[in-house]
């Protein structure tokens, strides 16, 4: 595969770092610290058109392809996860499942102003006791005449404050286990709906995480999105872009390692020489390197497949483990680079540390893809094409 970068793409990549260096480097670590979600840094990236980068123009974006979003996506985690994460929770999870499933209706009324950046939107699939065991949700949405009433709870939702829409998840027929589980477009202002903010996380402060609550809340029946029984696929297949997206910043994490233990490599002499002339040290250094390279390789192996409206579940998967597992390591080599410091907020490391873990866990755990790879190589997964498959990045322009 021909991963050779656009002028577009390059220049792309050049506007989102230079906005990183501007906008969110040099006040992230007192973000961190207050536990403060600055939602006028997303509001900024929306005027930019970040946060419909892959959406077409016809409803609202930018109309580039999906490496041109992983580009965004690691560039933005290069700064802090947080501001990754809203494009993930936005882009990838909400407004591109919409893209693939939506009716026209929804797309117009929901879609647009979201590739626009006017509304912000969020996905509401993890419960208190539903997180890889999807089939065990507890939410229900009963039929009543035109609407649905929606009761239950989710849990570790990403814009659980600050989204406009939520994509939820919720049984129309327990009996059909997951198949009997149907999603909805679910707006912030409708009556018995709640949200709260989880505090004391170890990673990710700096970004909006918490529950939400739904107390007999009135869902129109035009919100349903496809049919009852269609919402374990629809929930595949947006973890299929919301991975995409989360492997993509992990790049960025190791490339943010990599730059501050570079830097340190050279600031830093110990027994006379400058530490990066040390071969443990250079052993871990290199890690880094490897993992970024591998890591991208992968990216942009399954954004290519997207890009053609191939069915990408697989690669996808092996993407988000390894380069999950890859920044979590190289946070580690980071902090252990800089020794003392590196367990202080005086150097960044140990931020990418704390935030290097929540992305091992959510999406799809590294034991949850462990499984899913060893059941591909020993023929117990086969995907096949579901019935709509997202068109090709162009389609739609």
């Amino acid at each position: 595969m021909n991963f050779d970068f656009s002028d577009e793409q390059v220049m792309l990549r050049k506007t989102v770092r230079d906005f990183v260096d501007k906008e969110i480097m040099p006040f992230i670590g007192e973000w961190d610290a207050k536990g403060f979600f600055n939602i006028d840094v997303v509001k900024k990236l929306a005027q930019l058109g970040y946060m419909g980068v892959c959406i077409p123009e016809k409803y609202g974006g930018s109309g580039m392809d999906y490496n041109s979003l992983a580009i965004v996506c690691e560039e933005l985690e290069r700064g802090d996860t947080a501001f990754r994460t809203a494009v993930s929770v936005h882009t990838g999870l909400n407004s591109m499942t919409l893209l693939q499933w939506g009716s026209e209706q929804q797309k117009q009324k929901y879609l647009v102003p979201q590739a626009e950046g006017l509304k912000i939107g969020a996905f509401g699939l993890t419960e208190p006791g539903a997180g890889s065991d999807v089939a065990s949700l507890q939410s229900t949405a009963v039929r009543d005449g035109d609407d649905y009433i929606l009761n239950g709870q989710k849990t570790w939702i990403s814009l659980c404050d600050t989204a406009d829409h939520f994509l939820v998840f919720a049984y129309t027929d327990k009996s059909k286990k997951h198949h009997g589980i149907s999603a909805f477009i679910v707006e912030r202002t409708m009556q018995g709906f709640s949200s709260k903010a989880t505090k004391g996380k170890l990673g990710i402060r700096a970004g909006n995480t918490g529950e939400l609550f739904f107390d007999q809340v009135k869902v129109p029946k035009d919100n349903l999105v496809g049919e009852e029984g269609d919402g374990f696929k629809i929930a595949m297949s947006a973890l299929d872009n919301g991975r995409f997206t989360v492997a993509a910043g992990a790049c960025g994490q190791i490339m943010a390692c990599l730059e501050a233990s570079v830097k340190y490599c050279h600031d830093r002499t110990t027994f006379g020489k400058e530490i990066g002339r040390h071969q443990l040290v250079q052993q871990m250094v290199a890690k880094m390197d490897a993992g970024l390279k591998m890591s991208r390789f992968l990216v942009y192996q399954a954004g290519e497949l997207k890009n053609k409206g191939v069915r990408n579940t697989r690669e996808t998967s092996l993407a988000k483990w390894q380069a999950c597992d890859f920044a979590n390591q190289a946070a580690d080599d980071a902090v252990q680079i800089h020794g003392a410091y590196g367990y202080s907020n005086e150097y960044p490391v140990e931020r990418y540390l704390r935030n290097s873990k929540a992305p091992v866990i959510y999406e799809g755990t590294r034991e949850i893809h462990t499984i899913m790879q060893a059941e591909y190589v020993l023929g117990y997964r086969q995907d096949k094409p579901l019935k709509k498959m997202l068109p090709a990045w162009k389609q739609g322009n």
